[in-house]
C-alpha cells in the first residue's frame, strides 16, 4: 500500500525515519509531503494514496474526493476535528487518532502555563504560588489525569468533571468529582480545559462560567479555541480585572484581549501542546503502527468515525 505522510508542520527527522522503517518493514511504500504551501498541494498528492498520516493538516471533503483509493486516515495526535468525518464515513474510510501519545507533553504545558500566569508572565511583579490552590479539570481523560497528578504533586487540590465518567472513576483517577460544571468553575482557582471541539462544546465556555470563578482565578486552555465564547470571555475579563486567561490557541480577538487586559492574557505564538521531541516521535510511530495493524488484521481500535 502507498502511505502518504502529509505534514505542513513536519515530524522530527527521527520520527520520519521511524515511520518509514515501520511501514516499509511491513511492505508498504512511503511518500512525504512536507511544508506544502496550499491545500491544492495536498489534493494533488493524495490521488493514488491508500493511507494518509497527518498532524493538524486539513483533510477536507475535497481532499477525500481526490483520493479514490484512500482507505484509512490517521491523525497523529488526539484531536481530529481537522478531518471531515462525515465525508470519510460516506466513502467507508476509517479515521483514527493516536490517543495518549501527546498527553504528557500537553499536561506539562498546562502546568507550565499555570506557573507562568501565577508569576505574572515572569515579569518583576510579585506573583503567587500554585501550591495550596484548587485546580478544576474539565474532561478527565489521558491529559486531564496527567494534569491532575502533576498538580497534586505540586501541592494543589484537584477536582474534575467528565460527562463520560462516573464519580467513582474520577476518584480512582485521583481527583474529587465536581457536582456540575458550574460548581467546578465557581470553586477552582485554576480551570484546565481538555474538551474536544464538537457541536455540543463549541462556544460553551463563556461569560457565565468565567465570571463565576473565584477572585484571582486563571482559565487555562490547551484544547481548542472554538470551545471558548470569545465575546463572553472578553466581557468577563473586562468586568473582573482579577481574572486571567492563558491559551495554547490564540483567539480571534487576541489583539483586543491584550489591549484590554495586558498581562492577564497570554497566547502561545503557535500551538505547542504536542511540540516536544518525545511526543513528536511517539505520535508518528503510533500512526504508522496503526496503519500496519489495520491492513494486516483489520484492527480499528482507535477509529473515531464509527
Amino acid at each position: 500500500m502507498k502511505v502518504l505522510v502529509a505534514t505542513q508542520k513536519p515530524f522530527a527527522a527521527a520520527a520520519v525515519r521511524g515511520i518509514k522503517d515501520i511501514l516499509e518493514a511491513a511492505g508498504h511504500s512511503v511518500e512525504l509531503l512536507e511544508k506544502y504551501e496550499s491545500q491544492a498541494d495536498l489534493i494533488a498528492a493524495v490521488a493514488s494514496t491508500q493511507a494518509l498520516i497527518v498532524r493538524s493538516d486539513k483533510v477536507t471533503a475535497e481532499v477525500i474526493a481526490a483520493a479514490p483509493a484512500l482507505k484509512i486516515v490517521v491523525r497523529a495526535g488526539a484531536g481530529y476535528d481537522n478531518v471531515d468525518l462525515a465525508a470519510a464515513s460516506g466513502r467507508g474510510i476509517v479515521v483514527m487518532n493516536t490517543p495518549g501519545q501527546n498527553s504528557n507533553a500537553v499536561a506539562e504545558l498546562a502546568i507550565a502555563m499555570m506557573i507562568f500566569m501565577a508569576r505574572t508572565q515572569f515579569t518583576p511583579a510579585t506573583g503567587s504560588e500554585i501550591s495550596g490552590k484548587t485546580i478544576g479539570i474539565q474532561a478527565f481523560g489521558n491529559v486531564g489525569r496527567l494534569v491532575g497528578a502533576k498538580a497534586k504533586a505540586l501541592g494543589m487540590k484537584v477536582k474534575a468533571i467528565d460527562p463520560f465518567l462516573k464519580p467513582e472513576q474520577i476518584v480512582d483517577g485521583g481527583a474529587e468529582p465536581a457536582e456540575s460544571l458550574e460548581e467546578l468553575y465557581a470553586t477552582s482557582d485554576y480551570v484546565s480545559i481538555h474538551i474536544p471541539a464538537t457541536p455540543q462544546t463549541i462556544g460553551s465556555i463563556g461569560y457565565d462560567l468565567v465570571s463565576s470563578m473565584p477572585k484571582g482565578a486563571t482559565l487555562v486552555n490547551t484544547a481548542r479555541k472554538e470551545v471558548i465564547d470569545e465575546e463572553g470571555l472578553l466581557k468577563a475579563l473586562e468586568e473582573r480585572p482579577d481574572l486571567k486567561y492563558i491559551t495554547d490557541v490564540a483567539p480571534d480577538n487576541y489583539a483586543l484581549l491584550q489591549e484590554k487586559c495586558g498581562l492577564r492574557v497570554f497566547a502561545t505564538p503557535k500551538k505547542m501542546g504536542a511540540q516536544t521531541a518525545e511526543a513528536n516521535v511517539n505520535a508518528g510511530l503510533a500512526a504508522a503502527r496503526q496503519i500496519v495493524d489495520y491492513f494486516a488484521t483489520g484492527n480499528v481500535r482507535f477509529q473515531v468515525n464509527k
